[in-house]
């Protein structure tokens, strides 16, 4: 454990960092009272969801499609000529 008042804090924060990154901890002492420097533990990432849409169609999946507007409304249409 290593003790720092301020003034030093300043001239050599990275080592200071670098020391509790390590898993020692750092006293800082300013004005008789005592700062403990630790390192908090990372959150957990949150979970990446899988699709929950699945394209069965191939050409929806190659994206061989567009929108075709129609007298029914919007439908979608190859772009593949025959």
């Amino acid at each position: 454990m290593r003790k720092y008042t301020v003034a030093a804090l300043r001239k050599g924060l990275a080592a200071a960092l670098d020391e509790t990154e390590r898993g020692s901890p750092v006293i800082i002492e300013r004005r008789g009272v005592r700062y403990r420097l630790s390192v908090e533990a990372a959150k957990p990432r949150r979970k990446v969801r899988s699709s929950i849409i699945e394209i069965v169609d191939p050409a929806v999946a190659g994206g061989a499609w567009q929108w075709q507007w129609t007298p029914a409304g919007l439908r979608f249409r190859s772009r593949r000529r025959s």
